[in-house]
């Protein structure tokens, strides 16, 4: 084998669909049964994932709810709509939507997905890695942890977590509602709790409440009339929720691994880094991760590129997962804040600096994802192409070169195609849309 992936969550999934479309052995190690669970944290997908999605075809078959404005606290607001981007919108879909489109492109493709199997081994030489797990030992090149805040990999290879909990005792729920808010997210923050409520778009409601006055173990019993108080103090009224299917509490830590990559054991995911849910990072994240991880894979192992390739995932994907920790941190501490003065500020200044253009477009551009870049590798537009345009042309999981003419010295791997517009010099775009050159890429 040439890859086994420990984890069949929206990371995992994205991965073993790219090694697969790229013609890599791929198989994911799942310790859960194969039903569909709803019990899920993640309910939003923002821009720069579907940009992802869309280069695997596969943004447009999610079911959703597009929000174009974001409400953090207070009246503050971040506007989504002008992102340069099709997709400029958060998409509220619950995760499990995304883990079935992203499940049923990597069986299609050849990924096999072997549930019931919990590992309890590594072992790694020069050449392979072993893994032991519930049933039997694998042999693969590579190994690539995905297995969530709790990896057993990352415990196997002995790499500590850094960090702390940030906010205690989050209370969850699942609900109907007698009267929906009159927006789709319904968000605010208060002086000792906080509350937000997003639609999965059937009926059914996620409740994320906070309660600064009850402080508890993530084990205590749970009742809907104390998530009801919290959100009708937050949010004026708690739209008559009722029949819930579940209900969990639950803490948000800040932690990040040092190193994403041991060897030939690579971590990625909520196995390398999780935070609070302020801004719903998580998952989109974690995807972003696999398609960056992924092609470089394909490419070593295919024989296109050398294997210090394999060196940038950490050097590209670290600083950004440290970013999102900063960032949905700073959200989580200012919904936090106790004092009516401290409140106030919160609002004031908030408003203040979203009221200016060019920090705004910043603020919606690191939340969505649209900004970020790797040093002077940026996002490529998804410009128009002589035939379709170049996010359908990166389908396949292959290089596109952009050029005005026919060039007959490109690598096999490497797919020719022409804008609509001019370009002043060829454009080399790696499979996971970032502008690059030769020399980063490291081709053989």
């Amino acid at each position: 084998m040439r890859v086994l992936i420990i984890g069949a969550g929206p990371t995992g999934l994205t991965l073993a669909g790219d090694l697969a479309e790229a013609g890599v052995e791929v198989t994911i190690l799942e310790r859960r049964p194969p039903e569909t669970a709803n019990a899920t944290r993640a309910f939003g997908v923002h821009a720069r994932t579907l940009e992802q999605l869309d280069i695997r075809g596969l943004a447009d078959q999610l079911p959703g709810q597009k929000v174009r404005a974001v409400s953090l606290f207070d009246k503050v607001r971040l506007d989504l709509s002008k992102l340069p981007t099709r997709f400029n919108y958060l998409l509220i879909t619950p995760q499990y939507e995304v883990e079935k489109v992203l499940r049923a492109r990597a069986e299609r493709l050849g990924a096999e997905i072997v549930h019931g199997e919990e590992v309890t081994g590594l072992v790694q030489t020069a050449d392979t890695v072993t893994v032991t797990s519930t049933t039997r030992t694998w042999e693969a090149q590579y190994v690539v942890g995905t297995d969530g805040v709790h990896s057993k990999v990352r415990d196997l290879l002995g790499l500590p977590f850094p960090g702390k909990a940030v906010v205690k005792s989050i209370m969850l729920a699942d609900v109907k509602l007698t009267t929906p808010p009159p927006d789709v997210l319904a968000v605010n923050a208060v002086g000792d709790g906080f509350a937000f409520v997003a639609p999965f778009g059937d009926g059914w409601y996620r409740v994320f409440a906070w309660d600064r006055r009850k402080q508890t173990d993530d084990r205590a019993p749970l009742e809907l009339d104390e998530i009801r108080e919290v959100t009708r103090r937050a949010l004026g009224t708690d739209m008559g929720m009722h029949d819930p299917r579940w209900m969990s509490r639950f803490h948000s830590d800040e932690r990040q691994v040092p190193a994403y990559r041991v060897g030939r054991v690579f971590l990625a995911g909520d196995a390398a880094h999780c935070h609070s849910p302020a801004g719903g990072q998580g998952m989109n994240t974690g995807i972003q991760d696999a398609a960056n991880l992924g092609w470089k894979l394909a490419a070593v192992l295919n024989g296109h590129a050398e294997p210090e390739l394999l060196d940038t995932y950490q050097q590209e994907r670290h600083p950004v997962g440290r970013s999102v920790l900063r960032s949905s941190g700073a959200i989580i501490r200012l919904a936090m804040i106790s004092s009516r003065l401290g409140r106030r500020l919160r609002g004031t200044l908030s408003l203040l600096l979203l009221g200016n253009e060019k920090i705004a477009a910043k603020a919606a551009g690191r939340i969505s994802g649209i900004a970020i870049h790797y040093g002077d590798k940026k996002r490529a537009a998804d410009v128009p192409l002589s035939t379709g345009r170049l996010f359908e042309a990166l389908r396949g999981g292959r290089f596109v070169l952009i050029s005005n003419e026919d060039r007959a010295d490109t690598p096999a791997f490497v797919d020719v195609v022409k804008p609509v517009d001019p370009v002043t010099e060829p454009v080399l775009v790696r499979p996971d849309g970032y502008v690059t050159t030769w020399d980063d890429v490291r081709c053989r």
